[in-house]
């Protein structure tokens, strides 16, 4: 049962983490948008708390951000986002449990998270768009998904599997 009470105050943590990293960047959305701040908290909670805590996590976050501080706006920016965020809790977490524990795989987790993420919410995006009798395109997907994203694409490169390695180092993290 320990266990169970620790994974839920890091799960707890984690969301704490997304609703308060995105004031780091200030009153800027532009910045917010290209660093991603969200995405740091959902990530580390599947390589922490485990895929479905991780999914939990990330699908809640940006809902209940939007909620208490009316950002990011819903629907158009939250909703897609929700599902972008609990893909990759779900996939950080499933690919850290089935990978082995070395290095370079903790790269490949949060890569094919990354890539995994961004296609949800590209799907999502378009769902909404099409829903709201709106277009998406394809130059549309790789702008939102990708090149306005490069800058946070780069700080989760980096961050993220320090992070996860100073977790490791700490045994709050299994390295088997």
């Amino acid at each position: 049962m320990k266990k169970a009470y620790r994974t839920l105050v890091f799960a707890a943590m984690c969301l704490a983490l997304a609703i308060v990293l995105p004031f780091l960047t200030g009153q800027i959305p532009e910045i917010g948008q290209m660093l991603s701040p969200m995405h740091i908290p959902a990530l580390l909670c599947g390589y922490i708390c485990g895929p479905v805590w991780g999914l939990l996590v990330g699908f809640v976050a940006p809902l209940l951000r939007s909620v208490i501080f009316g950002m990011p706006p819903f629907p158009t920016v939250a909703l897609p986002m929700a599902f972008e965020l609990a893909v990759y809790g779900l996939m950080s977490g499933l690919l850290y449990k089935l990978l082995p524990k070395r290095i370079p795989y903790i790269y490949v987790s949060l890569i094919g998270s990354m890539i995994c993420g961004r296609i949800v919410w590209g799907i999502a995006k378009l769902i909404l768009t099409v829903a709201q009798k709106g277009t998406f395109t394809f130059a549309m997907f790789i702008s939102g998904a990708v090149t306005s994203s490069i800058p946070g694409i780069i700080c989760h490169i980096i961050l993220i599997p320090l992070i996860v390695m100073a977790l490791r180092r700490a045994k709050i993290l299994s390295e088997q």
